[in-house]
């Protein structure tokens, strides 16, 4: 299986995953390069899965079903509205496309009805694969438009448990801008510097910082280390309100990032 992510916008990735004949699709917000994508490596589209209802991951529904191949269907949250018709998903659900099976995860918090696709065991035997539209990126989480922190923390501890080796494909480039606010939040987190590092010179190549792996995250995004004494004091020191309790944690971290500059 070959994971290619579809730079879209500023900077979304639109994720395809393809056999060398067929391919799905992940949040196509624009149809454009995913079009361009499927056309360039001469791709069928055998599916499209969505994450969650904001525009820059549904935009280019209705442009790609005409694509579809016979059979194919669209795959979304079952508690959100979507622009085209789809196959409702909530926790416990499986999709086989591709000839892989995706288990369905929900993770609110970014989104009231937030899932995620988790391909646990490739086919080819390589590290499985995440797909989390918006809820976990690279040293960061997603903002909360509709969830509380404590959705936010369940579904990051949840999306935290799968193995270390699994691929984080989540939906943007935020990579270094999160990185930023993570060496403010632990300045002697080892980890965080060095994947910066890592991290500048892939963008200086054009390169994408994703896929992460859950390994990776657990060193170095504060989001999932509520838990940690210095995560926690600088949290506490930012924001006298905020307790020892992980979800305050989660939820003063949050606030900070969302001012950060």
């Amino acid at each position: 299986m070959n994971l290619v992510a579809v730079p879209a916008f500023t900077d979304n990735y639109l994720w395809l995953l393809h056999d060398g004949q067929s391919a799905l699709v992940v949040d196509p917000g624009d149809a454009a390069p995913v079009k361009e994508a499927l056309r360039s490596l001469g791709l069928d589209l055998r599916g499209i899965l969505v994450t969650h209802h904001h525009g820059d991951h549904v935009g280019g529904l209705r442009d790609l079903m005409p694509l579809l191949s016979d059979g194919a269907k669209v795959w979304g949250p079952a508690s959100e509205t979507m622009p085209v018709p789809v196959e409702p998903l909530r926790e416990g659900d499986r999709v086989e496309l591709l000839g892989q099976v995706f288990d369905v995860l929900d993770v609110p918090g970014h989104t009231a009805g937030h899932i995620a696709f988790v391909l646990k065991h490739p086919t080819d035997g390589s590290a499985p694969v995440l797909f989390c539209g918006d809820t976990l990126f690279s040293a960061g989480c997603g903002r909360l438009f509709e969830g509380t922190p404590a959705q936010m923390h369940a579904s990051l501890t949840k999306l935290a448990q799968l193995p270390g080796e699994t691929r984080i494909c989540c939906a943007h480039e935020y990579t270094l801008s999160n990185l930023r606010f993570a060496r403010t939040v632990e300045p002697r987190n080892e980890a965080v510097a060095r994947h910066e590092a890592w991290c500048l010179a892939q963008r200086e190549q054009s390169l994408p910082t994703l896929p992460s792996t859950i390994a990776v995250e657990l060193q170095i995004n504060p989001f999932l280390r509520c838990e940690h004494t210095a995560v926690r004091e600088a949290a506490q020191r930012h924001d006298p309100d905020v307790t020892a309790q992980p979800v305050s944690v989660l939820a003063g971290l949050r606030r900070w990032k969302n001012e950060f500059r």
